[in-house]
């Protein structure tokens, strides 16, 4: 198991509710790849530093989580389906 940083922009337009269903939906989405979530940080609504598919500000959200290095390319497929997620990054820490 190493340690990773899960770095994503949900879309700034969703309702409380549906961006709580996105970070909920990752937190889960780590766990079925077998990986466990230690950390959650909500930044929220910052500007972006360049424009992305037209939109100008995001909703920032950074995981430290801890999971099998082979599990990062299930979960980088599973985040480029959400439509709600306009961009993510996964790093080792």
């Amino acid at each position: 198991m190493r340690n990773y940083e899960i770095a994503f922009i949900v879309h700034p337009d969703l309702e409380d509710a549906a961006y709580n269903e996105v970070v909920e939906r990752v937190q889960d989405l780590v766990k079925n790849v077998g990986g466990t979530v230690a950390k959650v940080d909500q930044w929220g609504r910052k500007k972006l530093a360049y424009e992305i598919q037209k939109l100008t500000e995001g909703q920032y959200v950074f995981l430290q989580t801890e999971m099998e290095p082979t599990s990062c390319t299930d979960l980088e497929h599973e985040l480029q389906l959400n439509e709600s997620i306009i961009r993510f990054m996964i790093t080792a820490n």
